[in-house]
């Protein structure tokens, strides 16, 4: 029987290892998702306070 424990040990420790990596490689993915999200949010954010400044130019002009 020690040849039969040592398999199911090897494929017991095998089958964490392979679980470890699935769990590494999606919070991997998480992580690159958040931070796509974090950089739409700021080029967002960019592109509003541009509006904003062009807005405010066409105003100032319209008021000469």
């Amino acid at each position: 029987m020690g040849i039969l424990d040592d398999a199911k040990e090897t494929v017991g420790a095998t089958a964490k290892k392979a679980g470890r990596a699935v769990e590494d490689g999606v919070d991997k993915v998480k992580d690159k998702v958040d931070e796509m999200k974090a950089e739409a949010e700021v080029k967002k954010a960019e592109a509003e306070l541009d509006a904003t400044k062009a807005r405010n130019e066409a105003k100032d002009k319209l008021r000469d």
